[in-house]
């Protein structure tokens, strides 16, 4: 692969999962990015997603991505937030309710669930949320968890059986499960996606509410997404898609995680409003992370031009582009994207 190639192997873009995004499509011809995320909803069941993922697959030329095929991601949790709907696709119980159910009975449901996955074209989940809140009382307060009952219990050790549990039906059936919001966020009290200044002011190094991630990487999860609130007791002031010490200290190092990392959505979550799109995409990749998400395909040029540009003037930061790189490339070839 040549530099621009390997660049935008560390780019998702998003496309609404019921029509191919033009500029997100180009992207993929003229940018080399290398995997799409089906976002918004759709209701037609497995066909208009899957020609969606059909048309974008198609993009990924020897010119474009050295004919490496794409991650193409969902939501795909269950309850409120639930991507894909329709004939063919089941009504996905919330997380909440999904922890209530005997472990096998969940593995077997998250196979069944990733089949359908499959058929929508799709091969990889961003799920499944590992973070815990504290309580009935709290998910009340908790906007971007508790209030959409997207947490598998109450308690560390519940969120990590049933979370493993989710992500093993997901694997064994073919679908990259990813592990999320590394390292939580069960107990802040705004969501990144609509507010600025979102901190977790309890989470440590060392924290139960970290063991369902380190759960999820007892089950081999091979990608971990980054939270964008910042951790008062950890690194204060810097978002943890941003922090090198919770990414490579506690999240690789303590953790022992050799996975894959994504970010949240770095394209329009307001907690990332005050960073430039580029500085965003630098800043992630320099922190240790892998794969940068933009759910809108607006402010991905700026952020591909600003890593290339960085990568083809430092050599430190080429080093950790090629890393990056080799991490998503390993999973796609476990799942059979290389090209040949």
């Amino acid at each position: 692969m040549t530099l621009p190639q390997r660049v935008g192997q560390l780019f998702m873009v998003g496309t609404p999962a019921t029509s191919a995004d033009p500029a997100a499509r180009r992207q993929i011809a003229e940018l080399h990015v290398g995997n799409v995320m089906l976002t918004g909803r759709s209701y037609s069941g497995t066909a208009a997603p899957a020609q969606v993922a059909a048309t974008m697959q198609a993009q990924t030329t020897a010119a474009a991505t050295a004919r490496v095929r794409l991650l193409v991601a969902t939501d795909q949790e269950g309850g409120l937030v639930q991507v894909l709907q329709g004939p063919g696709i089941s009504d996905i119980p919330a997380a909440l309710q999904q922890g209530r159910l005997g472990v096998p009975r969940l593995t077997r449901a998250a196979g069944r669930w990733a089949r359908q996955l499959r058929e929508a074209g799709v091969n990889m989940n961003l799920a499944p949320v590992m973070d815990t809140v504290p309580g009935p009382e709290a998910a009340r307060l908790n906007p971007p968890i508790g209030a959409f009952d997207r947490e598998f219990g109450y308690t560390p050790l519940r969120v990590s059986r049933h979370g493993s549990a989710f992500l093993r039906g997901m694997a064994a059936n073919g679908i990259v499960p990813v592990a999320k919001h590394f390292p939580g966020l069960g107990r802040v009290r705004a969501n990144p996606d609509t507010s600025t200044g979102v901190v977790d002011r309890v989470t440590r190094r060392g924290d139960a509410y970290l063991r369902p991630f380190r759960a999820a990487v007892g089950a081999g999860v091979p990608f971990m997404m980054m939270s964008t609130a910042s951790y008062a007791r950890m690194d204060p002031g810097r978002p943890a898609a941003f922090s090198r010490f919770i990414i490579r200290t506690v999240l690789r190092g303590d953790l022992g995680f050799h996975g894959a990392v994504i970010s949240d959505d770095l394209g329009l979550a307001r907690q990332v409003s005050p960073w430039p799109p580029g500085a965003r995409a630098v800043k992630f990749i320099r922190a240790g992370g892998d794969l940068v998400l933009t759910v809108s395909p607006r402010p991905l040029p700026a952020m591909y031009a600003a890593v290339l540009q960085r990568a083809r003037n430092n050599a430190g930061f080429r080093a950790k582009v090629d890393r990056a790189a080799l991490r998503v490339l390993k999973v796609k070839e476990r799942r059979h994207l290389l090209a040949g």
